[in-house]
């Protein structure tokens, strides 16, 4: 406003209801191109180092800033480690489940559970003979652990 308009100063931050001193207002912070330009050293030398390891070889070196701060400028810089892909593992070979051709080839175990109306749990054992689909055992109880 204070360029384009032409506008006093006063009357530019009345106009954007601002206060003066926002206008006036000089950073008293002194730059960080020292600690910027010792991140970005550290981080080429190390491509794998995060930002809390840098820090803590910031410190080493004398260097006194606040992790914060060393990890909004290693942002800033957009030093982050990639994540590195995963290998692709070789493929294993599988076969078929063979399926059983007589009574008492393969049996299958199983758990089941269940609720009573009161809360308490209900637990079922059961025992089948895959080829005749058969329930050779089933046990039912509160606590099967116990029982095995």
């Amino acid at each position: 406003m204070l360029q384009e308009l032409g506008l006093s100063q006063r009357r530019a931050c009345s106009l954007a209801q601002a206060p003066r001193s926002t206008a006036r207002y000089r950073s008293r912070k002194e730059p960080d191109t020292a600690l910027r330009n010792k991140i970005k050293g550290l981080s080429d030398e190390h491509r794998r180092f995060g930002h809390p390891r840098i820090h803590v070889m910031l410190q080493r070196e004398g260097f006194r800033a606040n992790h914060k701060r060393t990890y909004r400028i290693y942002c800033e810089e957009r030093l982050q480690v990639r994540k590195r892909k995963q290998k692709r593992r070789t493929a294993i070979v599988r076969r078929p489940m063979v399926l059983p051709t007589a009574v008492g080839q393969r049996w299958s175990m199983d758990f089941m559970s269940d609720q009573l109306s009161n809360g308490r749990r209900l637990r079922v054992f059961n025992v089948i003979d895959d080829f005749s689909k058969q329930c050779h055992m089933a046990l039912v109880e509160t606590s099967i652990a116990k029982r095995l």
